[in-house]
């Protein structure tokens, strides 16, 4: 699931919270679009920490050639 499924998930869960006046018996609509919006901040947090650990950048070491007798500078 990427950022585009999370957004997807954060919207219908704020769709059947907000947006919604359905009543049923046996499952609360409300708790459902909350727990899809919950599930879509969780997931977007973990992806965006994923790429941050991708993206880290390593600075160049340089390489020291004095230790080497036959290098040409």
């Amino acid at each position: 699931m990427g950022i585009g499924g999370c957004i997807a998930l954060i919207g219908l869960g704020a769709i059947l919270t907000f947006a919604t006046d359905w009543q049923t018996d046996s499952v609360n609509i409300d708790l459902v679009g909350v727990i899809l919006m919950a599930v879509g901040i969780i997931g977007i947090a973990a992806i965006t920490s994923i790429a941050r650990r991708r993206r880290a950048v390593i600075a160049p070491t340089m390489v020291d050639r004095h230790d080497d007798p036959g290098a040409r500078y």
